[in-house]
């Protein structure tokens, strides 16, 4: 076993049988995968077969960390959920920052396993090496706030770390989210329905341990270092100060907000949508996660209105698109309000936004009306409609209840040419970008494992306003092609590179701004630090890290391929290639996505016509 970085265990509830078990962490794993979804993608490649049914007790709940996970490196303390997907029937991921990861390295454990069914509602409860499943029955049916506050009550300890699930996940919603201590979601792909399809509301985890590192004195002076330079990047401060809102600014100036369910970019509200509408009318305390001194997390209050006394922390850039420019909302506190009731209940804000999108357009051209929502009149910019609906979808009552199946399901069952209004890919709604405006990000989305994707790549550098850029950055009348968002070439080159080094991220686990743009790591910093936490020389090698986060992004591709997904499976709705964008800077632009399949498949070394990983790229990986 490597000394440093690693618990060395892995620890796995059966809840069928009611027990526990502590198995050693492979070296293999370590070695190949360094940790966090890499270990995860190793672990459900292995144990959870072909079609099996996401809510059934053969799937499996993991929460992985990784080696600086608890460590002093800044913005580590994010964690990892990862199972096969209740919303898509694939690979499923949600990343969530918080303590909870920290948490389980003290405890003594580098990944938690949940497996089974409990036949009753249970709490998982570890403390320690203190492991209990503990009756959930009184606290069934409750909201995320409240099974907190009791799980923190009956611990009688304030800082013990709870990952919860709501009505929604009860109901089995499929975008239903992972709540951890009131409002960091693990939110995408329906980790909430897998923990309520085995009966779990609560995983509560405290710990008193530590994590050593191999070389601690050099480990210490890098990371402090390493916090300097989070507190001098230009792109950490803005984010410090406005928090992800930065990006409703920007989105709208190139043309990328999107509106009236992605039927454009531009919104004529974005400006009550703004960080500088926001922050000096609602926000009254920064946040921030464990290790960070960044505090983009922002806690706001309603004082007035229809949601006066509403006190909840976010939303984020997304959610203010979800339920704001998305839905033709100009109205801030309705954002909030949706954000404080998907926190509470347990959902996914971009999806459940999305599917109401969805039913809205389809209300306007007639394929719905009032007989079938119950009465609720899913207009445009209807704000009460909006909260009514997401309320009625949390509870699965009338309508909600097709709507919580996800757009894609819900266009199956409503039919008469809604299919064309379900704004997802294999299954997930798209996020708040648009290729039309920004191609690399068309890319990504066709691509990415999980479906819809804009955190496992995003380039930024073709996103920032193309002859703008060129104008007022650099003083030239034209940049190179590969930073026009409005092209395909050379889109897959900056995919496939930005992809590799989120690999490496999503296995230390670090915080996505830590890479965002400009990036205050490298993989290079990677490499410097990864040696003195882990003990490992290899790590110290940038081609060696970026073998090893192709290794992770071709394990996930084959663990969907054994559900059938190849490239007919990698396209974006029919919206953004063969609608062109009607307004803004990008009007008129489409996305030509299968040159930029083609281009993409012959980066990863995959076969052009299927999609999938050739035996020559397996055997570069050690994937045999």
């Amino acid at each position: 076993m490597v000394n440093g970085g690693y618990t060395g265990k892995i620890l796995r509830v059966d809840l069928t049988k009611g027990d526990f078990k502590v198995e050693s962490l492979p070296t293999e794993w370590v070695l190949k995968y360094i940790g966090g979804d890499g270990f995860a993608a190793r672990l459900l490649y292995d144990e959870v077969p072909a079609r099996t049914d996401p809510l059934s007790p053969e799937n499996k709940l993991l929460i992985a960390t990784g080696p600086i996970t608890g460590t002093l490196w800044p913005m580590s303390g994010r964690t990892v959920f990862v199972s096969k997907a209740a919303q898509t029937g694939i690979w499923g991921e949600s990343h969530v920052g918080g303590f909870l990861g920290p948490e389980l390295k003290y405890a003594g454990y580098d990944m938690l396993v949940v497996e089974g069914r409990s036949e009753n509602p249970v709490h998982i409860s570890i403390h320690d090496g203190d492991l209990e499943l503990i009756d959930a029955t009184p606290h069934w049916g409750m909201r995320t706030d409240e099974v907190t506050a009791a799980m923190r009550k009956h611990h009688n300890d304030p800082d013990v770390q709870v990952g919860a699930i709501g009505p929604a996940g009860e109901q089995l919603v499929r975008f239903a989210s992972v709540i951890v201590n009131n409002a960091r979601a693990a939110g995408r792909t329906g980790m909430g329905a897998v923990l309520g399809s085995k009966n779990v509301k609560t995983i509560s985890i405290r710990g008193h341990g530590s994590v050593e590192v191999a070389e601690h004195e050099e480990f210490f002076k890098l990371a402090k270092k390493a916090h300097q330079k989070v507190r001098q990047n230009p792109q950490a401060r803005e984010m410090g100060k406005w928090g992800t809102w930065i990006l409703t600014a920007v989105k709208q100036e190139i043309g990328e907000l999107p509106t009236f369910n992605h039927r454009t970019g531009v919104f004529s509200g974005w400006e009550s949508l703004s960080g500088e509408y926001i922050r000096p009318r609602f926000t009254v305390s920064d946040r921030a996660c464990f290790g960070c001194s960044l505090g983009c997390k922002k806690m706001n209050y309603i004082p007035d209105g229809p949601y006066a006394g509403t006190l909840e922390e976010g939303p984020e850039y997304e959610g203010l698109m979800a339920f704001g420019s998305l839905l033709g909302i100009d109205d801030y506190p309705t954002t909030l309000k949706a954000n404080q009731i998907c926190n509470k209940y347990g959902m996914d804000i971009i999806s459940v936004g999305s599917t109401i999108a969805f039913a809205m357009e389809c209300y306007e051209n007639g394929i719905i009306d009032d007989s079938d929502t119950g009465g609720v009149p899913l207009e445009w910019g209807n704000t009460e409609s909006a909260i009514k609906i997401l309320q009625m979808i949390a509870s699965r009552e009338g309508f909600g209840d097709i709507l919580a199946e996800g757009s894609k399901i819900a266009s199956e069952k409503i039919g008469k040419g809604s299919e064309a209004y379900a704004i997802h890919v294999k299954g997930l709604e798209v996020s708040g970008q648009d290729g039309r405006t920004h191609r690399s990000i068309g890319l990504s989305h066709a691509t990415s494992a999980r479906g819809a994707d804009h955190l496992r790549s995003l380039v930024v550098v073709d996103q920032l306003g193309y002859e703008k850029v060129a104008a007022e950055r650099w003083g030239v009348d034209k940049l190179p092609e590969i930073l026009n968002p409005y092209t395909e070439q050379y889109k897959a080159t900056a995919v496939v590179e930005t992809e590799n080094t989120y690999c490496i991220r999503d296995t230390l686990i670090v915080c996505w701004y830590s890479v965002s743009w400009p990036p205050v790591f490298w993989m290079s910093d990677f490499a410097e630090m990864l040696p003195l936490a882990t003990g490992i020389d290899a790590f110290g090698d940038v081609t060696t890290l970026v073998e090893i986060g192709e290794r992770q992004l071709n394990l996930k591709r084959l663990f969907n391929a054994r559900e059938g997904i190849t490239r007919k499976d990698d396209q974006l709705p029919k919206r953004f290639t063969h609608e062109p964008m009607p307004e803004g800077p990008g009007k008129g632009q489409v996305v030509d996505l299968e040159s930029l399949l083609d281009d993409y498949y012959r980066l990863r070394g995959w076969d052009p016509e299927t999609g999938l990983p050739t035996k020559e790229t397996l055997r570069r990986l050690s994937l045999e």
